[in-house]
């Protein structure tokens, strides 16, 4: 029988990350825990008032044929959050594990904002923090058409981006069959690429 050694001792910080197949992307009141709650049983805190969501919340969307996938509501991102402004740095990290993103845009400006200009700050944001989030497959949902000028504001947007684009309203319920299916189809193209790269 051998002596033994003392064993090694240290400190580590460890961080916990939240993984889901497909991470809600967007501005404070763009309507993303009310689709949370429209296409999952998650029951995230809604209210008319921004950083309403300060932690991400999980949603397991149930589909036919025993499919389905995961989805995080990431809590709204500001200009700037690459440098860590408004919670930027607790909320970008967990858009790292997930495979897919949903740019979820207040198509009719209800809060004074651009939505066009909101994509493209949402996307340089990513870029800046980490390049190859930017690289993600991604849709844009089109949110709150039932207000007064989505309409036209989605119209404008088509013709800037040519994006994929399916309009939506999280409220009303409208749309959210389409969303699902166009949200599945990535996750599993998604997990599919992830498969294949490591056989």
């Amino acid at each position: 029988m051998e002596e033994g050694f003392p064993g090694e001792r240290g400190r580590f910080l460890l961080e916990l990350k939240t993984i889901a197949d497909v991470g809600l992307v967007g501005y404070p009141n763009a309507g993303k825990s009310t689709l949370l709650s429209k296409i999952s049983a998650a029951t995230p805190k809604i209210a008319p008032y921004p950083f309403t969501t300060l932690t991400p919340h999980l949603g397991i969307v149930e589909m036919p044929e025993y499919r389905r996938f995961t989805v995080a509501d990431i809590p709204g991102l500001v200009e700037g959050a690459h440098k860590g402004i408004g919670l930027g740095h607790d909320f970008l990290r967990h858009i790292e594990r997930c495979q897919v993103l949903l740019f979820v845009l207040d198509m009719a400006g209800s809060e004074g904002r651009n939505p066009a200009e909101d994509f493209v700050q949402l996307r340089k944001e990513l870029k800046l923090f980490r390049p190859d989030l930017a690289e993600r497959k991604f849709l844009v949902a089109a949110n709150k058409m039932d207000l007064p000028g989505a309409e036209e504001n989605l119209e404008s947007f088509k013709k800037r981006f040519r994006r994929k684009t399916l309009p939506i309203s999280a409220a009303q319920g409208d749309g959210m069959d389409a969303l699902k299916l166009a949200l599945l189809g990535l996750s599993e193209q998604a997990k599919g690429k992830k498969e294949n790269q490591t056989e």
